[in-house]
């Protein structure tokens, strides 16, 4: 909860550049936002200093659901390769199978947070809406239930790779750095803080092009708060989205908002893992630590 508060103004920034259809740089200008200190002041100026934490509330939602559900599916998946299979459960590669597909039923059960996170953050004022309750309610009656699911197709495509590229990175830089130590010292919290940021940016970087088209399939439906932002574009789907992409802002429009988050992965990825293993060595010194994932949403 603390980690997705210092973060959420990188969040607020990275979906708007992900939604932004204009060219997002401060050498050719073209849209509203062009670089991370402009947006920081044009939000601010425009929108207050709440705005950057539009969306914090099913953020929050999002983190404690998603978090649960993965870790447990991962300890249980874990747990299961250990017990009936010949494999050792702490190998890179079991890591990888196993992350990703805790990471799959976290995405499927946390969708619906996710999609009214995004289009908190992509709002701008006067608000659309007002509050969560209100949000949930008019997104049921006017565009239906199945809105809550909207980019979960590129979501599920990516979220495999990112939890098991993350638990794999996190594995092997461990792996590299030497011997984990049980002691209470501080070099085993900075040694899990620099491996958990390494893994989190690779990860992230890997696949950021379906975090971006998640983002733009999560807006369909939700022009009229994004019109006084620049233009609007409305994909038919998956493929559409990422065809008209591709032509109409070129290769870097698949990354528009990488370095806020990257920024983002390295400190929610860093600091959650470094949380909890000095958690866990405080309250459990003898047992050896566990990994666990951090979301990619």
């Amino acid at each position: 909860m603390v980690t997705r508060a210092l973060i959420s103004p990188f969040d607020v920034i990275k979906i708007r550049f992900q939604l932004q259809i204009e060219r997002v740089s401060s050498r050719r200008p073209e849209g509203k936002y062009w670089g991370i200190f402009q947006a920081s002041r044009r939000i601010y100026s425009e929108e207050g200093l709440s705005a950057f934490w539009k969306g914090h509330i099913p953020a929050q939602l999002l983190s404690i659901c998603y978090g649960a559900v993965q870790f447990v599916s991962f300890e249980f998946l874990t747990e299961v390769v250990h017990k009936s299979t010949p494999y050792d459960s702490r190998t890179s590669g079991v890591h990888f199978f196993c992350g990703g597909l805790a990471a799959c039923s976290a995405t499927v059960a946390c969708q619906p947070l996710d999609t009214l996170r995004t289009r908190f953050a992509a709002q701008g004022e006067p608000k659309v809406y007002s509050n969560l309750r209100y949000a949930v309610s008019t997104m049921w009656r006017f565009e239906g239930p199945m809105t809550f699911y909207r980019g979960l197709s590129p979501t599920l495509v990516a979220v495999f790779p990112y939890a098991g590229l993350q638990f794999f990175f996190y594995n092997v830089f461990k792996q590299l750095s030497g011997p984990s130590s049980t002691s209470r010292d501080s070099g085993g919290n900075v040694r899990s803080l620099i491996c958990g940021s390494g893994a989190g940016m690779i990860s992230k970087t890997l696949t950021y092009p379906f975090d971006l088209f998640k983002k733009r399939l999560q807006v369909g439906g939700f022009e009229k708060a994004r019109a006084r932002f620049g233009k609007v574009q409305t994909y038919r789907g998956l493929t559409d989205c990422a065809v008209q992409i591709a032509k109409e802002e070129g290769i870097r429009g698949f990354f528009k908002g990488l370095s806020p988050s990257l920024l983002k992965a390295a400190l929610s990825t860093g600091f959650t893992f470094f949380c909890i293993t000095a958690s866990h060595l405080f309250c459990d010194p003898v047992l050896p630590f566990h990994l666990v994932a951090v979301s990619p949403l």
